[in-house]
């Protein structure tokens, strides 16, 4: 028996590294082809040139300065919604909960609008900061409203939906109300857009992500201990309350950190962590990376067919993700109610 769970374990373990490298390899191939593809195509050749400091042409201002900062935004970004969205569902205990669902990303939204258009030489390094403090005042007025003899996992979603609504009518109000020229640039963003990303907005947003995913990575143990249900994980020794108000955080902190540099780029926390617990089960320590590889990957893949299904136009890569999203957050409604 002792031999046959061991054998299991190995298995197990090698599939998963196997599925974890094969998602970064995709990751990787897939950049390199955002590099190469646009409006301006760009042979795979110079690219690798390009990379290595030994491109000196023209082609080389168009991979370092617009096209490497974009691709590396978006695979940040993605990997920011995914974890965001992998702790919810993890503390929430509900696969339905997201970002953008429980109106963490439109509190961070309406906060980063009114900090632009309050502040109109405001520094691009404090809207992140901004977002989390927004998306932050989003959870504890989803909680305290969601609160009737403990906090139903349902209300949080209803709560979370109708407070995305008023967070978005909050939003158009400070847009309207705003300088007129401020308008079409929070507009475009407020779709959630990495176009014009250039390095000042990775160097504002690594060191979040640098800081938050290693950290939720600690907290990985704790949170599949609490999907066997709080009795068990009690039982267990595990540090119920501390624990899901420190993820709580985590997740607030790369939710905003996301939104104040892209905007709202909807659904990507719900299908990531989704994707990822086909591919590798429930195991938070496995979860986590794969979800991270796959948001970045869908944001990429967003993005590119952003930039090329109707050029000359480029369309903001949120618009692409909430396409594939909604009918996907449907899906799940209507499968848990079937079940339930």
């Amino acid at each position: 028996m002792q031999q046959g769970g061991r054998l299991m374990i190995k298995t197990r373990s090698r599939r998963s590294i196997l599925i974890i490298s094969s998602l970064f390899l995709a990751m990787i191939v897939l950049s390199m082809l955002c590099l190469s593809i646009g409006s301006v195509g760009i042979p795979m050749k110079e690219v690798f040139r390009s990379l290595i400091g030994q491109n000196q042409g023209s082609s080389n201002l168009i991979l370092m300065n617009f096209r490497l900062p974009r691709i590396l935004a978006a695979i940040l970004i993605g990997a920011a919604l995914a974890v965001s969205g992998c702790l919810l569902q993890g503390v929430i205990r509900n696969p339905l909960a997201s970002p953008d669902i429980l109106g963490f990303t439109g509190g961070a939204s309406a906060a980063a609008v009114a900090f632009m258009t309050l502040f109109t030489g405001y520094s691009i390094h404090w809207v992140p900061v901004v977002a989390m403090v927004g998306a932050l005042l989003a959870v504890l007025i989803n909680y305290t409203l969601a609160w009737k003899k403990g906090v139903s996992t349902y209300r949080l979603v209803l709560i979370g939906i109708g407070l995305s609504a008023a967070m978005g009518a909050l939003t158009m109000f400070l847009l309207i109300s705003g300088p007129a020229y401020l308008a079409a640039q929070v507009l475009n963003w407020m779709t959630g857009s990495i176009y014009g990303t250039s390095w000042k907005y990775v160097q504002v947003i690594t060191p979040w992500i640098a800081v938050f995913i290693p950290l939720s990575l600690l907290y990985a143990k704790e949170l599949t201990i609490q999907t066997l249900g709080e009795a068990t994980a009690l039982g267990l020794g595990s540090r119920l309350q501390f624990t899901r108000v420190m993820v709580l955080l985590f997740s607030v902190a790369l939710a905003g950190a996301a939104v104040g540099v892209a905007g709202m780029i909807s659904f990507l926390g719900l299908m990531a962590p989704h994707i990822a617990r086909r591919l590798v089960g429930n195991s938070y320590s496995l979860v986590i990376p794969v979800a991270a590889l796959t948001g970045a990957i869908l944001l990429l893949l967003a993005d590119l067919a952003g930039r090329m299904l109707f050029m000359p136009l480029d369309i903001p890569a949120g618009v692409f993700t909430a396409g594939i999203g909604a009918p996907f957050f449907l899906y799940l409604l209507f499968k848990r109610k079937r079940v339930g």
